[in-house]
C-alpha cells in the first residue's frame, strides 16, 4: 500500500476521496457491507477491503464496518454450510488438507480452534468459515470468538491504512493511529502466544 500510494499519488486525492464518500450519507457504508458481504460468500480475500475501509471511511466507522461486515459474512457462510449447501462444501473443501485436519480438531478444542485460527493470519478466513460449519462447533461460539479474534487485526488494517493516507495527504505522521496499530499488534503477539501454549497443553493431556 505504501509503495502504491506513492507512485500513484493517490494520497494527494484523499481528501477528495473521503469527501465523495460522505456526501453519499448511509448509503456509502451500506453499499459497501453488501459488497463485503458478498465477496466474502464467494471467498474473496476480504482482508484487502480492510484497508480500502481505513482509506474511505477513516479508522473508528472502518473498524466498525468492517467488524460488522467480516461478522455477518462470516456468519451467512457458517450457516450455508452447515443448513444449506453441507455436501456440495463438504466435496468442495476436502481437497484441503488444513481443513480436513479442521474437524477433529474443533471437536477437542472447539473455542481455541476458532480463536487461534482468527488470530494467526496464516489460516484463509473466507474457507474457515464454510469449513467450520461443517464442524461440531455451535454457532454461538463460533460467532462470538469470530467476532472477538477478527476485531484485533481488523483494528491493524483499517487504522494501519488510515495512518499511512493521512501520513501522505497532511504530511504529517498521525502518531496516535501508529500508536493504536503498535499496541494493538502487541497485544496480539502476547494472545496468540498464549493462546498457543493453552492448546499444547491441553492436548498433551
Amino acid at each position: 500500500m505504501f509503495v502504491v500510494v506513492n507512485i500513484s499519488g493517490l494520497g494527494g486525492n484523499l481528501e477528495e476521496i473521503q469527501d465523495w464518500m460522505q456526501s453519499l450519507g448511509i448509503w456509502g457504508p451500506v453499499a459497501f457491507f453488501f459488497m463485503y458481504l458478498g465477496l466474502v460468500i464467494i471467498t474473496f480475500p476480504g482482508i484487502i477491503l480492510g484497508p480500502v475501509a481505513g482509506l474511505l471511511f477513516g479508522s473508528v466507522i472502518g473498524v466498525i464496518l468492517i467488524s460488522i461486515s467480516s461478522t455477518v459474512g462470516a456468519s451467512v457462510a457458517f450457516l450455508i454450510a452447515r443448513y444449506f449447501a453441507r455436501d456440495a462444501v463438504a466435496r468442495w473443501l476436502s481437497k484441503n488438507e488444513t481443513m480436513r485436519r479442521l474437524d477433529d480438531l474443533t471437536e477437542k478444542q472447539g473455542v481455541f480452534i476458532v480463536a487461534i485460527t482468527r488470530l494467526v493470519p496464516l489460516f484463509p478466513f473466507t474457507l474457515l468459515n464454510y469449513g467450520f460449519g461443517l464442524t461440531k462447533v455451535s454457532f454461538r461460539t463460533y460467532l462470538f470468538w469470530s467476532w472477538l479474534c477478527m476485531l484485533p487485526w481488523t483494528i491493524v488494517f483499517v487504522v494501519g491504512a488510515d495512518a499511512i493516507m493521512q501520513w501522505f495527504s497532511k504530511g504529517t505522521v498521525p502518531w496516535i493511529l501508529v500508536g493504536v496499530v503498535a499496541i494493538t499488534v502487541a497485544c496480539l503477539g502476547i494472545v496468540v502466544w498464549y493462546a498457543r501454549r493453552q492448546l499444547f497443553k491441553k492436548a498433551k493431556r
